[in-house]
């Protein structure tokens, strides 16, 4: 263009100023000839459609369109012409856009015509809607619990008026009753006002309308007070049980988030159930050392409360998005997608972390780590363990698919005093033991690719080498993992995450048994 004005300054000054301002230009601008043949384009439309300059040039636009405007915009353009009837052009308008790879994305195009040299033309600013839209639909969801926490919080307030009524009068008309008969029936109705009390008192906490504070409590007295309810939540087909530490730590959390919390993960793992399975609630004191911890979990005394399931599990790309705000899988209506991302935010205000076990298929486990309440005063039983137990370099075969825990567990074994060899799924696992008779001991994870899971390469490991001792590891809940087989076996599982005095525990325990 610079060219065609090389002899008059000023317009090849203008010219240059034009083609600075399209290649640093934010939108996509795309010109085309009266028949809708590409003729320029700048860089940015290069970057958003990803094609090569080239493979613009020449082609008819709306190869850049998904139907129906693919097949449509040539009639637009005739129409135009032959009635000047203006539908797009200097009015701009929301449509669909087709990149390269086939995605469709939603923009806004205005179009504006020119002439040269006599000819038509025209010319298209194209901006990518994409993260706009994302950003309006989030605030929609937004605004919709913010419209229903007020909805509820009102329902709720209103309930617990009448509430207050109903157990009162109870109350009162429970001195004046005679029989053994009456007095049970009074004390049924008030039970069951107060559980309607506990449920407005949930509302409210949704509804962020009641005064929330952290406080001093025990996770299991949580788990305990929520068992009649949830069994009558989840249904039939579904076995809840707990597993609680009886000497569990405090932490300091508030109480409605725990409660909610709970209820929201046992919900979910119900949904994960259509036909039915088993619910586990467990509680633990756990250590996180240097080892152990990860870029959301620092070292540290923590409580972990546990909600597992027998579900469908999730896959690699659903479990890394699940504590995302406003993802689901579920189908439109049945979900928001908020309620694990509060989960995580919960267990992140209150300075600890949540994490996420699952594989399609074989369930989810998601754990909710709260830092100890260190404001108490210390008990004897929390003198730091030392590791007394060491070997004498037996030799251990590893049996993880994680590549990380795998190397980890192989270092922290070496430096227990043992051999180590590895393998990463149950069928490599039965050649290294077919090829290594040395190997005394097998410490297997219990969920692994390739068909054969830890129980089944514990049971033929055994049959075919009668020495062969086993221990099992497991990410999931303790619960969950039991079974009249693994008890009758006499194994035992170890649970991630586990310090280094644990596992040298249950190494020596193994070799033991």
């Amino acid at each position: 263009m610079i060219e065609r004005f090389r002899n008059d300054p000023a317009l090849a000054g203008q010219a240059a100023k034009l083609i600075a301002i399209l290649d640093t230009a934010v939108d996509a601008i795309i010109t085309i000839n009266r028949g809708g043949l590409i003729k320029t384009v700048n860089p940015a439309t290069e970057r958003l459609f990803g094609y090569e300059h080239d493979e613009f040039i020449g082609k008819n636009v709306h190869f850049l369109m998904p139907e129906p405007y693919h097949s449509e915009h040539d009639g637009y353009l005739n129409a135009y012409r032959t009635t000047g009837r203006k539908k797009i052009i200097g009015i701009g308008r929301e449509v669909q856009a087709r990149r390269k790879d086939g995605t469709i994305f939603p923009v806004h195009l205005a179009v504006s015509e020119f002439e040269i040299d006599g000819e038509q033309h025209f010319a298209g600013i194209i901006r990518d809607l994409t993260e706009h839209k994302a950003t309006e639909q989030a605030l929609r969801e937004v605004l919709k619990m913010e419209a229903m926490g007020q909805l509820t919080g009102g329902i709720a307030h209103d309930f617990n008026n009448l509430l207050t009524v109903i157990i009162g009068n109870l109350e009162m008309l429970e001195g004046r009753l005679t029989t053994d008969q009456q007095r049970e029936l009074a004390g049924d109705a008030l039970e069951a006002a107060e559980i309607g009390a506990r449920l407005t008192a949930r509302l409210l906490a949704f509804a962020r309308r009641s005064h929330l504070e952290p406080e001093p409590v025990n996770l299991n007295t949580f788990v305990l007070d929520l068992t009649d309810m949830l069994h009558r939540t989840l249904g039939e087909t579904i076995l809840l049980s707990n597993a609680l530490s009886p000497n569990l730590w405090t932490v300091r959390a508030d109480p409605s988030q725990v409660e909610s919390a709970i209820v929201n993960l046992a919900l979910n793992a119900r949904d994960a159930m259509p036909e039915g399975g088993r619910l586990a609630i467990e509680s633990a004191n756990v250590h996180v050392d240097e080892d152990g911890a990860d870029a959301g979990l620092l070292p540290g005394d923590y409580v972990r409360l546990s909600v597992a399931d027998t579900g469908t599990g999730m896959p690699q790309e659903v479990r890394d998005r699940a504590f995302e705000p406003f993802f689901t899988t579920k189908e439109k209506g049945q979900g928001t997608g908020l309620g694990l991302s509060m989960i995580y935010g919960f267990a992140k205000q209150s300075g600890g972390h949540a994490t996420i076990y699952s594989e399609q298929g074989q369930g989810t486990t998601v754990n909710l780590y709260l830092p100890r309440f260190k404001d108490q005063a210390p008990e004897a039983a929390d003198t730091p363990r030392s590791v007394t137990a060491y070997g004498q370099g037996q030799l251990i075969l590893v049996v993880e698919d994680d590549e990380r825990v795998r190397k980890l567990t192989v270092s922290r074994l070496k430096e227990l005093g043992y051999r180590v060899v590895e393998a990463e799924n149950g069928k490599d696992a039965m050649n290294i033991l077919a090829a290594n008779t040395d190997i005394e001991l097998m410490f297997t994870d219990l969920v692994m690719p390739g068909g054969m899971s830890g129980y089944d390469l514990a049971r033929e490991a055994r049959e075919t080498f009668a020495h062969i001792k086993v221990l099992l590891t497991s990410g999931y809940a303790e619960e969950l993992t039991r079974s009249e087989t693994l008890a009758a076996a006499r194994l035992k599982v170890l649970r991630k995450p586990y310090r280094l005095v644990d596992l040298a525990e249950a190494i020596a325990e193994a070799f033991s048994g």
